[in-house]
């Protein structure tokens, strides 16, 4: 299993991307700032770091060149700053790769496992699983198809159509709703938390959790039910939401 070193000082866009890494099989160990991140490199080596720049105690920049002082590990710098001479500067000082925020989820895992190629660290077939062409891949899941038509119950979603019927009745959904239920549909009985949808539907991860309570209550009317008595949408308490069949 794959190791990486999340480097992010905003406690709920490291939660989102230690559950993403987590879902797609890598063991992630974090730090909030620069020198924790060199603690934890110099301590226990990782097979990747993902770095983000705004640092409460380091710049990004310097803590990239801190870590090339002591560590040939792959870097994915993670920015908000997309100027050209700046991503230049990052490459230079011995970054592997930048995105630049916000991102979703698929982005992450797919320019970490391009790294893990070029770099030599790349583990073996199997061990990463759920990625669409990457090593590991398990066919036949939602991740391998994302486009695959899903039945829970009396719905039926087809993310390639973008069609969603309810007892043979189609349903009349925003481009963000029917997005958001597809996702959900995509993964099946799994609690999804709002971070990861804002994340991943999004592609937003600062905005407000709030957004996607709004669409679910209007989603909820669509189906047919309330937060109070669902059917399909059960949310679960502190942790997120999971499209499931009805009893």
């Amino acid at each position: 299993m794959p190791s990486v070193l999340v480097v992010e000082d905003d406690p709920s866009i490291r939660q989102s991307l230690i559950e993403v890494l987590a879902e797609h099989g890598y063991a992630v160990r974090s730090s909030a700032d620069g020198f924790g991140a060199l603690r934890e490199v110099t301590q226990t080596p990782v097979d990747a770091v993902v770095l983000d720049l705004g640092l409460p105690d380091l710049d990004g920049g310097d803590a990239l060149r801190m870590i090339r002082g002591i560590s040939s590990v792959p870097v994915l710098v993670a920015t908000a700053r997309d100027d050209e001479r700046d991503i230049i500067s990052l490459l230079n000082a011995g970054a592997d790769d930048y995105l630049v925020k916000p991102f979703s989820g698929g982005q992450l895992i797919a320019r970490l496992s391009a790294v893990l190629r070029r770099t030599g660290h790349v583990p073996s077939a199997g061990t990463v699983p759920g990625v669409p062409g990457v090593p590991g891949t398990v066919p036949g899941s939602a991740a391998a198809d994302p486009l695959r038509p899903v039945t829970v119950g009396e719905l039926a979603v087809d993310p390639g159509a973008r069609t969603a019927y309810l007892a043979g009745r189609e349903l009349r959904l925003t481009r963000r709703e029917f997005d958001l239920l597809a996702f959900l549909a995509l993964h099946t009985g799994q609690v999804v938390s709002k971070r990861r949808l804002l994340t991943e539907v999004w592609r937003e991860p600062y905005v407000d959790d709030q957004t996607v309570d709004v669409h679910l209550s209007s989603l909820r009317r669509k189906l047919g039910e309330r937060a109070a008595a669902p059917r399909y949408l059960l949310t679960v308490r502190g942790v997120g939401i999971k499209l499931v069949a009805p009893r």
